[in-house]
């Protein structure tokens, strides 16, 4: 069942567009990325189904209400952690808790957020004394007090070390599994791979794909590779790779160049292939499997690499 949805989408500043007919939907109970590099329109079109921001024409239903019109009612079920959220560098972190509990009818337990994120001990620390990961825990548990079901995270690893940004990941699972529909925006590749479902990949204002991840990559190359070295040195039936791994589903092809084999396939060969090596006791070294990024569908998807448009370069 679609929690949010976002059809024809538009919006622009004097002769910039920002958002050219974007359109998706989002899912109850999943985990949904919007990715793209800085510029490409994606804290706009959050900002815009969040109610934050009216845009020029389009359609937006979030849990059946519209944004801008239902504004009120629909703040009672929803989380917001913006991409720049600030608090006095002097309020401590119970009171900040408190202070947003205050702005809902029916808030949760600001004393148990405190608890369930780690909080405790900062309890009466102020913010501006906060390392960034805790700042960021503090941000995740404000956007909760309100007992949303949907929460949106706005870019909530930037500027965190990979420490850091691991155990935030960590904190994205846990809402997740307390029920609470995600939307999260980042232009971490890593990020997005690792907690989404499925994503939406805007570029310069437009969602150039909407797919889960292994979707998006199988539409640029549906092909794996998958490489291994022979142990035994060449004792039957390895010394005939094609006639033991030649016919299992998904492999396409099988070449051997002395004691290193190479396939080629699609799907889940590369399971049939290490089962059909354990079968038959094979013992192999040296096991590489050729992944394919979101990198790569991404270049594929826009003609032009992630890093470059991040950088300003791509335009």
């Amino acid at each position: 069942m679609a929690v949010i949805e976002v059809d024809e989408l538009c919006k622009k500043y004097d002769d910039h567009v920002v958002l050219d007919r974007v359109s998706f939907s989002v899912e109850k109970g999943e985990v949904f990325g919007i990715l793209g590099p800085n510029g490409a329109g994606k804290t706009t079109a959050v900002e815009c189904v969040e109610g934050l921001r009216r845009p020029d024409s389009g359609t937006i239903r979030v849990l059946g209400s519209d944004p801008i019109d239902q504004s009120l009612e629909l703040r009672e079920r929803i989380g917001v952690q913006l991409q720049h959220t600030r608090l006095p560098e002097t309020i401590k972190v119970w009171e900040a808790l408190d202070l947003y509990a205050s702005f809902y009818s029916r808030p949760r337990d600001w004393r148990e957020l405190l608890e369930w994120w780690g909080l405790a001990e900062q309890r009466d620390t102020r913010f501006g004394r906060l390392s960034g990961g805790q700042k960021q825990r503090l941000f995740i548990a404000l956007a909760l007090v309100g007992d949303p079901e949907v929460a949106f995270l706005d870019e909530l690893t930037t500027g965190l070390d990979p420490q850091a940004r691991r155990a935030t990941w960590e904190l994205v699972e846990r809402v997740r599994a307390e029920g609470v529909t995600v939307v999260l925006v980042s232009h971490f590749m890593d990020e997005v791979e690792e907690l989404c479902d499925r994503v939406a990949v805007f570029d310069r204002g437009r969602v150039v794909a909407l797919d889960t991840l292994a979707g998006l990559i199988d539409r640029v190359d549906p092909e794996y590779r998958m490489g291994f070295r022979l142990m035994d040195g060449g004792a039957s039936p390895a010394s005939a790779p094609e006639a033991l791994l030649g016919n299992l589903p998904g492999v396409g092809s099988v070449s051997r160049t002395d004691d290193r084999v190479e396939l080629v396939g699609r799907g889940d060969f590369a399971t049939e292939v290490t089962a059909a090596l354990a079968r038959e006791r094979l013992l192999v070294a040296d096991l590489r499997i050729d992944g394919r990024s979101l990198d790569d569908a991404f270049i594929a998807l826009t003609g032009h690499s992630f890093r470059a448009t991040e950088n300003g370069d791509g335009s």
